[in-house]
């Protein structure tokens, strides 16, 4: 018996609202559900794929390929090989990517009163205070010398970069930098107090609920000297 053809693969398609306005156009790129939180992780500067799904926890392989693929094609992120002796692939965000990280912050300030209670379920990661903080650092009763500092929490350690960055650099980072101008301690709820503006950063410092470390610039700055 001859064998039927099979039927021509069409290309799949992007889903589209099809609307011509500007926030519809926006949720045809990052709509989709993990996309926002991928860029959230390129913030932190370039990742294997095995990093963003270790940190994106309850996003399956499949999703997670899929949402890459499609950032990709969108102008998102790049995907690029590492050199030896690394020779792993790493995923980075672009000049497009990185602007979505005003619309990040916006979110998450947002977002912010949602928080108030932990739920038994809640994964957590040091890192994903950096937005909320870097509000504050960057806002009214932040520093004004531009720098790294090395945050320290219960959960962990991860560091900003304040004072804005150059397009394409990290904003933050997963551990302490390599080479940090100051370090702050503090706990989770107060980080995501300073993200909400319930209170200022300086106002924190006065009231000791921020420990400052370092002698430089950007130690004297966060300690109000």
């Amino acid at each position: 018996m001859p064998r039927q053809p099979q039927p021509a693969t069409r290309p799949a398609r992007r889903r589209s609202y099809d609307q011509f306005c500007a926030g519809a156009r926006a949720l045809d790129a990052v709509g989709d559900r993990w996309t926002l939180l991928i860029v959230r992780e390129l913030l932190a500067g370039p990742r294997r794929y095995t990093d963003l799904h270790a940190d994106l926890p309850g996003v399956s392989t499949d999703v997670l390929a899929s949402r890459l693929k499609d950032m990709e094609q969108g102008g998102l992120v790049t995907r690029r090989r590492l050199p030896p002796p690394a020779a792993a692939s790493v995923y980075e965000l672009t000049g497009r990517g990185h602007g979505l990280l005003p619309v990040l912050t916006a979110l998450a300030a947002w977002g912010a009163p949602a928080l108030e209670e932990r739920r038994p379920t809640d994964a957590v990661r040091a890192h994903w205070f950096a937005l909320p903080l870097l509000r504050a650092l960057d806002g009214a009763g932040g520093p004004t010398v531009a720098g790294v500092v090395d945050v320290r929490l219960d959960e962990g350690e991860f560091h900003v970069r304040t004072g804005g960055v150059a397009a394409g650099e990290p904003v933050y980072g997963d551990g302490p930098a390599p080479r940090a101008d100051a370090g702050i301690a503090l706990d989770a709820e107060l980080c995501l107090a300073l993200g909400r503006g319930d209170l200022t950063f300086a106002q924190a410092v006065k009231d000791g609920r921020i420990e400052v470390f370092g002698d430089g610039p950007l130690a004297a700055d966060l300690r109000g000297e």
